[in-house]
């Protein structure tokens, strides 16, 4: 088992500003608006794990198994083998989100897949679209105390929220229990939208830590860490 679990790769320094990794065991909370560049950020950090020879689980609501690979192509982070041989397992719910009115379960199904949690590394893109017609604060605790219990064997959580689709109390209690939190801000700029990954608690870190960190996604480049970040 790492110790930290790099995602670096070679054309961004997302992973240098971000400690060199996330530690092993580590609660990783990442929280932004609709088009907050969430899923930009889970796909970056995915292809940047698979690189380094960590295996990953990705739950998406966002994008179907086809629009995913299309999309991670776009960015020019090729996944193809790395789902051929198994080190990248992705798991698209959206049917299940469209049909989860009806199903005030979903929080007991998802601790009850072992299959999504075998990998080193899982995310889940966005945990608040999945639970949030079943998640009341009972529900909230056993979940996260289940993702404790993955934690106390190594593997790292990252979950993507947005808040406007939980009550505060639910977004709260995964701000504290979370070993990494972090915002993702964004505002219109001329004609272009400045990206900001905003570091509120980094436990653990094995290097220096940026706590505002510009970015920008470009066709065929990806995630481009701007120099001169904006607060």
């Amino acid at each position: 088992m790492a110790d930290v679990y790099s995602f670096s790769i070679t054309r961004d320094e997302f992973n240098d500003k971000l400690g060199g990794g996330f530690p092993s065991g580590s609660f990783v909370v990442i929280e932004g608006g609709s088009g907050g560049g969430k899923s930009t950020i889970t796909q970056r950090l995915t292809y940047g794990f698979i690189e380094n020879k960590t295996s990953v689980t990705l739950v998406s609501t966002q994008l179907t198994t086809k629009g995913f690979i299309n999309q991670m192509y776009s960015l020019d982070y090729p996944i193809a083998p790395y789902l051929l041989n198994g080190t990248l397992l992705y798991i698209p719910v959206i049917p299940l989100v469209q049909a989860a009115k009806s199903r005030l379960d979903f929080v007991e199904r998802l601790m009850s897949a072992e299959e999504l949690f075998d990998k080193d590394v899982i995310i889940i893109d966005t945990i608040s679209s999945l639970i949030k017609y079943s998640a009341n604060i009972e529900k909230s605790l056993d979940l996260i105390s289940f993702f404790k219990k993955l934690n106390g064997i190594g593997k790292v959580i990252i979950l993507t929220i947005e808040p406007s689709q939980l009550s505060e109390e639910i977004t709260s209690m995964f701000r504290s229990s979370c070993d990494i939190y972090i915002t993702l801000k964004s505002r219109p700029m001329a004609n272009e939208v400045k990206r900001t990954v905003v570091v509120n608690k980094f436990t653990g870190a094995k290097g220096p830590v940026g706590q505002i960190i510009g970015f920008r996604i470009e066709p065929k480049v990806g995630l481009v860490v701007e120099i001169a970040s904006v607060s």
